[in-house]
Order: structure tokens, then sequence, then C-alpha cells
């Protein structure tokens, strides 16, 4: 087992509930969403903050990002989706992941003090994410 638990998933190691992978990227449900379907994108290769990440692998990772957020609102029924990323400060695994989270105006969310919400059992969460995997038409 490696001292990255994002690599622990992306290989299998760890168990996650992973919506969509690639060779370049693994998504998979955040264990304590802000909103219930808010995933994570990690690249498979293991860097730490955004400016690690190789150039070559910025627009394919990036592509990702932006598949997620454009079927997450049908998924979910959101009306759009915040997608943010960390860079050391508040990065509580240090991998590189983009949160893509669903919104819905009058959510409740202001600025950065996210309430977090959790799932009440794993066979939710499960349907959350064969929801959106449904959407990408991968899984």
């Amino acid at each position: 087992m490696s001292d990255c638990v994002f690599c622990d998933i992306v290989s299998g190691a760890h168990a996650a509930e992973v919506v969509y992978a690639d060779d370049h990227a693994v998504v998979f449900l955040d264990r304590s969403p802000v909103f219930k379907g808010h995933v994570l994108v990690v690249p498979r290769q293991h860097v730490v903050t955004l400016p690690d990440l190789p150039p070559a692998e910025l627009a394919p990772y990036f592509a990702v990002v932006q598949r997620i957020a454009s079927v997450m609102p049908g998924a979910f029924d959101a009306d759009g989706t915040f997608v943010a990323l960390n860079n050391v400060v508040s990065q509580s695994v240090a991998h590189l992941h983009a949160h893509v989270v669903p919104r819905r105006r009058k959510d409740g969310l202001r600025g950065f003090f996210w309430p977090r919400v959790r799932y009440v059992d794993a066979a939710e969460a499960a349907s959350y994410a064969q929801r959106l995997a449904s959407r990408l038409g991968d899984l």
C-alpha cells in the first residue's frame, strides 16, 4: 500500500465508488460530500499540485473534469456545478484533485463555509455513482 490514498484508489488497492476512469484520470465520490453526487477527479499519475501536472496531461485531465461537469446537472436534476481545486492549502490529500459538486439555486452554499452531508448508506452512495456514470456511458 502506498502513502497516498488516491493512488491506492487509482490502483484499486483502496475501495471507492468509482464513477469513471480512463488512461488519464479516475473519478470517484467524495467520502465527505458537500452535496450528494460530489466527486473528485484525480489524475492517474501522482502529482501533488496543478503546477506539478505535466503539460501533456493538462488537456486530457481537464477534459474529464469538463465532461463530469457537463453531465452532472442532468444526472442529479441540478442547476449547475461548482468546480474547484486546492494547491497545498486546504488540500486534505496531497494528490491533485478537482472537486465537481452539483449545485442548486438557494442550496445554502455560501463562500467556502461548506456544509457537509452524508450518504444514508453504501447503497445510496452507489446509486449516486451509478446515476452519474450512466450519463457518461462508462462504468
